[in-house]
């Protein structure tokens, strides 16, 4: 398979992070360590890369590719992108699925990886849907944490189309906040208070991305039908106090042909692998292993 000339120019700096040219030369950041099976591993949305910093570090027998997705933590927005796609918010540039989606596979392509597991969470696992639309034959498992192919309800679109408002009115900052304490189950909260203000420092969008970011998730198409395509192995971990997806809706993942093995975390919130990283990194590690025959 040939490798673009476009992805080029890695960058390494101190912390054994790299950088990469993407899609009209923006820049995206990532991090590749260990040695094993590859698995590339994409966070939640407003976090960064960090998001999966626990889990990777309980994992052996790993080859752990970490991207922050564009627009978040090191990687950059890029320019000229598309508007009209959310109709409650039609000026709203729109970072699509399909955006994510050709950043990951121009970072397999970097990395002379033909095929490779994908873990995601929320935003992370819609982009894995859209890569398993855009190029199936890369993928050799998806693990999905906190996310769901059904497309965003109606509340939820109100939702988003609030959030872009208070992004535009200078508010982003109080929209992390508030994220950062919803979206964290109680008893993360309550075993380790500091987890809040954790995961609230690696909420760096600029007003800018989160606009784009929201944009893009309420026009991200429904993957229902996708599901019933996917014939590699599935991994699907709820939180079972997650505010955001529930666990019957990621039931949906046992409709997939390649199997599901499917696990509720009763108390984990939505950041589940990082609130509960001992017992999501013994969910993959398991599920990897069967993967590979072992």
């Amino acid at each position: 398979m040939p490798f673009p000339p476009s992805v080029n120019n890695q960058i390494a700096d101190s912390v054994g992070q790299s950088s990469m040219d993407v899609m009209g030369g923006t820049r995206l950041r990532y991090s590749d360590s260990g040695n094993g099976t590859p698995v590339v591993f994409l966070h939640p949305t407003p976090l960064d890369g960090d998001y999966w910093r626990p889990v990777v570090a309980q994992l052996t027998a790993v080859r752990a590719i970490v991207p922050d997705l564009r627009g978040h933590g090191a990687s950059e927005l890029g320019g000229d992108l598309p508007v009209g796609a959310f109709a409650r918010v039609p000026d709203a540039p729109v970072l699509t699925m399909a955006h994510f989606s050709s950043d990951i596979l121009a970072l397999l392509d970097h990395l002379k990886l033909n095929r490779a597991v994908l873990a995601g969470c929320s935003i992370g696992g819609y982009v894995m849907l859209e890569l398993w639309r855009q190029a199936p034959e890369r993928m050799r498992g998806l693990a999905f944490v906190c996310s769901k192919p059904q497309p965003d309800a109606e509340e939820n679109l109100a939702r988003r189309a609030a959030t872009i408002a208070r992004a535009r009115a200078g508010e982003a900052a109080a929209v992390f906040d508030g994220l950062a304490q919803t979206l964290v189950g109680a008893m993360a909260r309550e075993r380790r208070p500091e987890i809040v203000g954790e995961v609230r420092r690696r909420m760096t969008l600029t007003a800018d991305a989160l606009v784009a970011v929201q944009a893009g998730l309420a026009a991200r198409p429904d993957s229902v039908n996708t599901v019933a395509t996917i014939n590699v192995p599935v991994l699907a971990i709820a939180g079972g106090a997650d505010p955001s997806v529930t666990p019957a809706e990621m039931e949906t993942f046992r409709a997939a042909p390649g199997g599901c093995e499917f696990h509720v975390l009763p108390h984990a919130g939505h950041f589940a692998a990082y609130e509960e990283p001992a017992e999501v990194a013994a969910l993959l590690s398991r599920w990897l292993r069967r993967l590979n025959g072992a």
